[in-house]
């Protein structure tokens, strides 16, 4: 990333300061795409759910994590339904303070609201069966990245998975000004993802989104 993250305290402080000012919705978290939520849930529970259940080698339901979680959309359509706890963490706490009532009845199931930058946060060791990283890592450099995701690693239950599923560029990487974040390509990311000590499971493109925005893809890794 060079140059992009050569300031890495404004790369951070610019991003915190972005979501500061953006409203506590679904459509918020979504950069004003809030009508593709159906659509990306209904993708990601597909997806996912190759890997659930019981059986040698299936990646159990007992407790997710949620990065980047915002006002916890994910963990209520997604996670929660699946599995029998999740952790949410967020730099924004103003979004973890709404996720406790967006979440409803179901927050009782929450095991840990963490208001925290990737970059800095360390996961419990051997809690989580699935690691589930949307739409965030373009907020971190690529040395926080690698270091980020080996922590993951080691978070992980048997069986366990992290997922990332996220924007990707067609070519190199693309700075975003406005939220101070980049946009990698895929091969970027699976070099990311190799320097971190993983291999990738499976991966696929998300479909049926705006042909204005970014591709969209998921990798599992472990």
């Amino acid at each position: 990333m060079g140059d992009i993250a050569g300031n890495e305290t404004t790369f951070y402080s610019n991003a915190e300061d972005y979501w500061k000012e953006v409203p506590p919705t679904v459509d918020g978290m979504l950069g004003g795409y809030g009508s593709i939520s159906s659509i990306d849930i209904n993708g990601s529970k597909a997806f996912l759910q190759k890997f659930l259940g019981e059986g040698e080698g299936k990646t159990g339901t007992s407790c997710a994590l949620d990065c980047g979680a915002g006002i916890g959309r994910i963990t209520k359509r997604l996670l929660l339904p699946l599995f029998n706890t999740v952790d949410l963490v967020d730099v924004t706490q103003e979004f973890l303070d709404k996720a406790k009532t967006y979440l409803g009845e179901e927050s009782k199931r929450v095991g840990n609201y963490i208001c925290s930058g990737l970059q800095e946060f360390v996961p419990e060791s051997g809690r989580y069966d699935v690691i589930w990283i949307q739409w965030v890592i373009g907020h971190l450099t690529d040395n926080h990245l690698v270091e980020f995701l080996r922590r993951c690693k080691k978070a992980l239950r048997p069986n366990g998975l992290i997922v990332i599923k996220d924007n990707v560029s067609y070519e190199g990487v693309v700075p975003d000004e406005v939220d101070s974040s980049v946009c990698r390509d895929l091969e970027i990311l699976h070099s990311l993802a190799g320097q971190a000590g993983l291999r990738i499971v499976q991966e696929e493109q998300q479909m049926n989104f705006p042909k204005e925005i970014y591709q969209v893809h998921t990798l599992a890794l472990r």
